[in-house]
């Protein structure tokens, strides 16, 4: 491999182009089923109260089991493992099917089904994580890790769309769109080859379990990244306030708040694609650190923006910065981070990268309440430019990482 392998070498990966394909179809999958078992909930109940038992519903059985996960993925064979997770959900999607066509399908059903969805998640994510090191060289990392951002962000602005397009048919037609797509999915994955290690599986222990947990605390790399991130998308994530910020601020309808909530994504592919040509190699940290503060300045703009096409722009940015952050911190971790760790090192960022999300909601909301919508993202911009200078001075290794990836 050359010292600045192409776009080119990384297609011929074939294992991994194997494993990309069935992680974009997975995205997919999962875009418009919870597209579709939200309308449908909405048809059965009419209550705010139930679609956000189906979030609930989801996220917790995902915290509950993702230590654990971490553990099998780093004892079994990972590839299998999601194969199995997505069989799993593509036996929900069909459950789903049987409900309409037979009759039975209720409110209890979806949340079953949804308790269902992030158990098999729970495993899914470690193990998927853990993977993609193990299908590519090192140098072809990060341009594995930005070709996939790109292929999800894409399905993240399409699967909604096409999920609430087949809709129109009728429930049973997502569903079964679903199902195949994981059925699909699952197949490529119980084909993925890699090279495994045999290791000896060690008993399910407290200490086997949050062996994931000290192994970041006590690399300060590992911890620096991961936590910039937990902090500028719990600080900095201004999703929540959307609607307020169309309706009240920049005079617009649902047509705006759509392109809106679309155009972090847009950025963030922009940026994937940018990366997966020209991936990143030098001055890793100060480029982490700058993404990050890119990212709190273009959620300032935003929040103090009374114009919608500024606004627009503001989020593209902050998608693009957040793409930059991301493609690095995700870089960092698993080359940082010995195989046989992987699975559970990629449990505790799976926690850390949830926490932010489910967090970072109920921050903007709570501060929204306190210091009104234009308030709360302001200060959340400055407060993501701060932590960002504060992890440059607290954790000096990751500011001063030069080469993402290390020469051999």
């Amino acid at each position: 491999m050359s010292s600045s392998p192409s776009f080119q070498d990384l297609l011929r990966q074939r294992e991994y182009i194997r494993f990309w394909c069935a992680r974009t179809g997975w995205t997919l999958g999962s875009q418009m089923l919870m597209v579709a078992i939200g309308w449908q909930m909405y048809d059965l109940t009419s209550s705010a109260w139930d679609l956000g038992l189906v979030g609930l519903f989801q996220f917790a059985p995902a915290l509950l089991l993702t230590l654990v996960a971490g553990h099998v993925a780093d004892v079994f064979h990972r590839g299998r493992i999601v194969g199995l997770c997505l069989l799993l959900q593509t036996i929900a999607a069909a459950l789903l099917v049987s409900a309409i066509v037979e009759h039975w399908a209720s409110r209890e059903l979806l949340l079953a089904v949804s308790v269902l969805l992030g158990m098999a998640r729970a495993f899914q994510q470690p193990a998927a994580q853990a993977l993609t090191p193990m299908l590519l060289p090192p140098a072809l990392i990060p341009q594995g890790m930005a070709f996939a951002t790109a292929g999800s962000q894409v399905v993240t602005i399409a699967g909604p769309a096409l999920g609430g397009l087949l809709y129109v048919a009728g429930a049973t037609a997502v569903y079964l769109v679903c199902a195949l797509i994981f059925g699909a999915a699952a197949a490529l994955m119980l084909r993925v080859r890699y090279e495994r290690v045999a290791r000896t599986a060690e008993p399910v222990s407290l200490k086997t379990i949050f062996a994931g947990v000290a192994f970041v605390w006590q690399r300060k790399m590992i911890l620096g990244a991961v936590s910039l991130d937990l902090f500028a998308v719990l600080l900095g994530g201004a999703t929540a306030l959307l609607p307020i910020f169309a309706k009240d601020i920049l005079h617009t309808g649902p047509w705006g708040l759509g392109l809106l909530r679309g155009a972090p994504a847009v950025g963030a592919l922009a940026m994937s694609v940018a990366l997966t040509r020209r991936p990143l190699r030098r001055h890793a940290g100060r480029k982490l650190l700058g993404a990050v503060a890119l990212f709190g300045v273009a959620t300032i703009v935003f929040g103090l923006s009374s114009s919608f096409w500024i606004s627009l722009v503001a989020l593209a940015v902050s998608g693009a910065a957040d793409t930059v952050s991301v493609v690095i911190r995700q870089t960092l971790v698993q080359l940082e981070t010995p195989d046989a760790m992987r699975g559970r090192v990629s449990a505790v960022t799976s926690i850390f990268i949830g926490a932010s999300n489910q967090l970072g909601e109920f921050e903007s909301g709570a501060t929204a309440a306190l210091f009104g919508p234009v308030g709360s993202v302001v200060l959340g911009g400055i407060g993501t430019i701060v932590v960002a200078g504060t992890w440059a001075w607290r954790f000096r290794e990751m500011a001063q990482r030069d080469q993402l990836v290390r020469a051999a």
